[in-house]
């Protein structure tokens, strides 16, 4: 009899781990892959006007999924747009189909401009924790011209609200943190101390050495990220400073 009811309260409690752990599951952020393409309707031969998208889509947490897809959403519209404003499309098909028009109604008005214009992105979760998330926008577009221009963007998320972290949060002090930055990047870049920021040909706006627009938080470390034209030329290609967690303790703001 004893055994019976210690068998059925094993099976009892089995069940509710089993449950307890499903439930856990369902409330836990996560991502999936979502993909969107398209391509003009117009004839072409060879570089056919296209844009392809791939993106981490949040999931399972509501409040907190949805705040996270829209800010990727408004950040895709700052990158996939042709004219003095973004798109005013409210989904990603709407978007692509956007740009795509945007092209066409060019074609038409001038048919003897053959070139075809591109764009390229691509999204991923590169950094995730109880108190981080950050995204990577990886992206190319091109609309004409010598070339077209890549860049990275990078969307730091609290992941218990889905809400950006603006850079004032992520520092302690930003001034503080710029001086020591400014140090470590002379220091990679071989520019003496004592020698304009500019000195080895960079182009740090006033002659000023200033914080990047791009920070990535990865395995290895802070990455400060300028991307191409913030402070070199086009052919000189981004500027990367990696930054040991270490190195940062006294810097981050501690979450």
């Amino acid at each position: 009899m004893e055994l019976t009811f210690l068998r059925k309260m094993k099976h009892l409690l089995t069940i509710a781990i089993t449950l307890l752990f499903l439930t856990s599951c369902k409330n836990e952020l996560t991502f999936e892959e979502q993909s969107f393409s398209k391509k003009s309707d117009l004839p072409c031969k060879e570089d056919c006007p296209r844009v392809n998208v791939k993106i981490p889509f949040a999931k399972n947490v509501p409040i907190v999924s949805d705040s996270i897809n829209k800010k990727i959403f408004s950040v895709m519209k700052e990158i996939i747009y042709v004219g003095e404003k973004p798109y005013t499309s409210t989904d990603y098909e709407g978007l692509l189909a956007s740009f795509i028009k945007s092209y066409e109604e060019m074609q038409k008005q001038d048919p003897r401009d053959k070139f075809g214009w591109e764009a390229e992105i691509e999204g991923k979760v590169i950094y995730d924790t109880d108190s981080i998330l950050d995204i990577e926008l990886k992206h190319y577009t091109f609309t004409g011209g010598a070339h077209g221009y890549s860049g990275k963007r990078s969307l730091i998320f609290n992941p218990e609200t889905g809400k950006i972290i603006p850079d004032d949060k992520l520092f302690i002090n930003s001034n503080v943190f710029r001086v020591f930055a400014e140090k470590k990047f002379r220091e990679s870049y071989k520019i003496p101390a004592n020698a304009p920021i500019n000195a080895t040909g960079l182009m740090f706006e006033d002659e000023q050495f200033h914080l990047p627009q791009t920070y990535f938080f990865t395995d290895k470390g802070f990455l400060l990220y300028y991307n191409v034209y913030e402070i070199a030329s086009y052919a000189d290609g981004p500027k990367e400073l990696l930054i040991p967690y270490s190195e940062m303790k006294p810097y981050l703001a501690p979450r």
